[in-house]
């Protein structure tokens, strides 16, 4: 087993849980294994307040931070990827089973930059709009006949998973500078905004359509795996077409 500190950038999200035996359980699985960085994102407050007492978590439960907003939730992160039973749903993100190399993929990411791991309620799990902020997507194999785990279940067995992970550190990589870091997902959520107010100015995006733009936009954005150095340049190129186009409009 690595040390627990090697999962520290790992953040576990929890999108509007409801239970608080869920909540509790989730925190404690993560004490059992080294994750310390717990986000709520709309999270039945009722349910919150009960799970603080949870037995060896209560610390951990104190600390989390709650947040309105996934966009919010996940913004200092370079690498979002949400768990999901898969069922009969149309997906538009990449799909990997949770096994040893996605393991490694989300280690070798906590080398460097802080990853996001999603969770969604009991009761829908994430929805499409949530897979918008994602990367990729994470599916633990269960049996056809009941695939979707209890939301505590589902933390404990993807933290096992990625903490008994052992990344190969043979071949030492030199020092990656702040602009070769991959950019955040608050940088992209940023860029994000900027086109889709572009389209909604130039009339591109249609009454009624803004929703399903809003996740093709996203979805485009992360697709192109931008590092840092890039995301501020682009960042820059879309604010200022926003701002001529401002102006246009005040003409």
């Amino acid at each position: 087993m690595p040390r627990l500190s090697e999962l520290d950038e790992l953040v576990v999200v929890l999108v509007r849980p409801r239970n608080p035996l869920n909540i509790g359980a989730a925190a404690r699985a993560m004490s059992n294994f080294g994750a310390h960085r717990l986000r709520l994102v709309n999270a039945y407050a009722p349910g919150f307040r009960e799970a603080r007492s949870a037995v060896g978590a209560s610390d951990l439960l104190n600390h989390a931070e709650e947040y309105k907003t996934l966009a919010e939730a996940v913004a200092d992160c370079a690498l979002v990827v949400g768990t999901t039973a898969v069922r009969n749903r149309v997906l538009q993100q990449p799909v990997q089973r949770l096994d040893e190399q996605a393991g490694k993929t989300i280690r070798r990411q906590l080398q460097s930059a802080r990853v996001a791991v999603l969770f969604g309620s009991e009761k829908i799990g994430l929805t499409n709009r949530d897979f918008s902020h994602c990367h990729w997507l994470l599916n633990i194999p269960t049996s056809q006949e009941n695939i979707s785990m209890n939301l505590g279940q589902a933390v404990a067995v993807c933290l096992y998973e990625l903490a008994r992970i052992e990344v190969e550190q043979s071949d030492p990589q030199p020092p990656v500078s702040e602009d070769e870091k991959p950019a955040t997902a608050g940088t992209t959520e940023q860029i994000t905004d900027g086109l889709l107010e572009a389209l909604r100015m130039s009339g591109y995006v249609k009454p009624g359509t803004e929703a399903m733009f809003e996740k093709k936009a996203r979805r485009l954005i992360l697709h192109f795996k931008l590092q840092a150095y890039d995301a501020k340049l682009l960042l820059g190129m879309v604010r200022q077409i926003v701002w001529k186009l401002r102006q246009a409009d005040k003409r």
